[in-house]
C-alpha cells in the first residue's frame, strides 16, 4: 500500500494504468503543466520515493529518466533532482528539408537504445568494439544484412553483402570501383544530390535521361547508353527521391532488359523499399549480375547508426568495391554496426520500423489534407513532391519560406540536367524531421498559405 505522505503531485498509481514508470512521469508532466510543481522545486530522492511506492528503485529511476527526456527535470549532482526551467526553443525554423524518419509514437526509443547497447556489451568484448576492423563487416553483421534484405530478395548468401558506413559512402565507393575519371553516369533529371556531389568530386559527369510518371524511360536509357558508353546508371526506383514515384514492375523489367543488352552496370539505391506499401521487387532481382543494390538503415530506423548494406554478387567487383571504400572510409563504426546487428537479429529493428511506417503514414495524411490539390506524395515514405503554381519558382518559394521560418528543398537541389531545356517547377518537403506532429501541422498550414499567395503580395506585405 502506498505511503500517505506521498508528494501532492503524485496520485495513487493505478493497478491497470500501464507501466508504473510512465504513470510517474505522466504525473510529473501534469503537475508541471498545471503549476503544482514549479521550476526549481526539489523532487524526493529516488530511493525514498521507491520505498514509499513499494516499487523497485529501477522503476523510479526509469520514471525520472523519462521525465528528463521530456525536459521536465534536471539533475544537480549530490544536491538532487529538480524541476527544470522551461526550454526556450531557439531554433524557430521548421525543417522540412531533411529526409529523416519521424519519431514513432508509442515506441520508447531511449529504452530501445539502452537495452540494445546493454545486450551488445554483454555479448561482445568491449575492446573489440573500440578497435580497427577489416572493412565489409563481421560475419554477424553480414548475416544481419542478409536478414534485413530478406523481404526484398528472400534468402541470401551473406558473403555477398558488404556493410558500409552509410549509403553515401557506398555510392562514392561504387563510383570509384566501377568507373574511371571522365566517365559518364546516367541518372534521372531529378536525383539524389549526394550522387552529384560524389560524381563532381571524383571527376565524373552526370547526364540526365528522360523520365516520365513511371520513372526513367527505357528507350531514352538505351539511346544514352549507346551514345555515351556510361560507367554506370543510377536508379532510385522506390519512393524516388525527390519525386516520391515508385516505379512500376513493368518499367523495372524494361530497364533491366536494357541493362542486359547494353552490358550496363546499375547502382540501385533503395532506401525506402521497406517503408513503401507493397512495392515491386527490386531491379536487382531481375538483373542480378548487372545491379549493385544499396539499402540503408538511415531512412527506416535512424541516421545515427550510419549503417548500409550493399549486395554485390560478383566477388571480383566486391573486392574492388572494398578497396575503393577503404580509401576514404576504413569501416563502419563497430559499436553502431553491432547495435544495428543486435536490433535486426532480436526483432527490435522491425518494431522500430513499424512505428516509423505508422507515423509516416499519419503525417502523409496530414499533408494530403492541408495541401489539398497540391500534395503529390505516395502516402508513405518520408517526403512529398509539390509542383508549384506558375507564379512561384522553386528558389523564390524557398527564400520566401525561409523568411516564414520554414526550410524546404527546391527542385534545383536535385537537378542533374534539364531535358529539352525544361526545368522542373517543384519543391520537396520532408515530413519526418519535425519531431512534434503539431509543429509539423502548423508548418504545413503556413506553407499552404504561402503557396496561395503570389510573390508580389508577399514582398509587398514584407515592406
Amino acid at each position: 500500500m502506498q505511503d500517505e505522505s506521498l508528494p501532492l503531485w503524485l496520485p495513487r498509481l493505478a493497478r491497470h494504468g500501464g507501466p508504473r514508470f510512465l504513470q510517474i512521469a505522466d504525473a510529473l508532466q501534469v503537475a508541471v503543466a498545471n503549476g503544482l510543481l514549479k521550476p526549481g522545486d526539489r523532487l524526493p530522492p529516488q530511493r525514498r520515493l521507491a520505498a514509499q511506492l513499494e516499487l523497485d528503485l529501477t522503476t523510479v529511476t526509469r520514471a525520472y529518466d523519462e521525465a528528463r527526456r521530456r525536459h521536465l527535470l534536471e539533475g544537480r549532482g549530490a544536491r538532487g533532482t529538480y524541476v527544470a526551467a522551461p526550454k526556450v526553443d531557439l531554433t524557430a525554423i521548421l525543417d522540412l528539408s531533411m529526409n529523416t524518419p519521424p519519431p514513432p509514437a508509442g515506441v520508447d526509443f531511449d529504452d530501445m537504445l539502452k537495452q540494445g547497447l546493454s545486450r551488445v556489451l554483454m555479448s561482445t568484448e568491449a575492446e573489440l568494439l573500440m578497435t580497427y576492423h577489416l572493412g565489409g563487416g563481421s560475419d554477424s553483421d553480414r548475416k544481419a544484412g542478409a536478414r534485413w534484405l530478406e523481404p526484398m530478395f528472400g534468402p541470401l548468401d551473406s558473403r555477398q553483402i558488404v556493410v558500409c558506413p552509410g549509403a553515401q559512402a557506398a555510392i562514392a565507393a561504387l563510383i570509384l570501383a566501377l568507373t574511371k575519371p571522365g566517365d559518364v553516369l546516367l541518372a534521372e533529371p531529378a536525383s539524389y544530390p549526394g550522387l552529384r556531389a560524389a560524381a563532381t568530386q571524383f571527376g565524373r559527369r552526370i547526364v540526365a535521361v528522360e523520365a516520365d510518371k513511371h520513372g526513367m524511360v527505357p528507350e531514352m536509357l538505351e539511346q544514352a547508353c549507346r551514345r555515351h558508353k556510361p560507367g554506370l546508371v543510377y536508379l532510385n526506383p522506390t519512393l524516388h527521391n525527390p519525386t516520391a514515384v515508385t516505379m512500376a514492375a513493368h518499367r523495372r523489367k524494361e530497364l533491366a532488359s536494357v541493362a542486359k543488352r547494353c552490358q550496363m552496370r546499375i547502382v540501385e539505391d533503395d532506401p525506402y523499399w521497406l517503408l513503401a506499401e507493397a512495392p515491386p521487387p527490386p531491379v536487382a532481382t531481375l538483373a542480378p549480375e548487372q545491379v549493385c543494390y544499396i539499402s540503408t538503415l538511415s531512412k527506416c530506423l535512424t541516421p545515427g547508426l550510419r549503417v548500409a548494406f550493399v549486395l554485390i554478387r560478383d566477388p571480383h567487383e566486391r573486392e574492388r568495391f572494398l578497396d575503393a571504400l577503404r580509401s576514404f572510409a576504413l569501416m563502419a563504426a563497430p559499436m553502431t554496426a553491432a547495435l544495428a546487428t543486435q536490433w535486426i537479429l532480436d526483432g527490435t529493428a522491425d518494431e522500430l520500423m513499424e512505428g516509423v511506417r505508422r507515423e509516416a503514414r499519419l503525417r502523409h495524411q496530414m499533408a494530403r489534407d492541408i495541401l489539398a490539390g497540391r500534395y503529390s506524395g505516395a502516402g508513405d515514405g518520408l517526403h512529398a513532391w509539390l509542383e508549384l503554381p506558375s507564379y512561384w519558382t522553386p528558389s523564390q518559394l524557398a527564400r520566401a519560406a525561409d523568411r516564414e521560418g520554414i526550410a524546404i528543398t527546391p527542385a534545383e537541389a536535385f537537378a542533374t540536367g534539364a531535358i529539352n531545356g525544361v526545368s522542373v517547377n517543384a519543391i520537396r518537403i520532408s515530413l519526418g524531421s519535425v519531431k512534434d506532429r503539431e509543429r509539423l501541422q502548423a508548418g504545413l498550414q503556413r506553407l499552404s498559405h504561402l503557396l496561395a499567395r503570389r510573390p508580389e503580395s508577399f514582398s509587398a506585405a514584407a515592406v
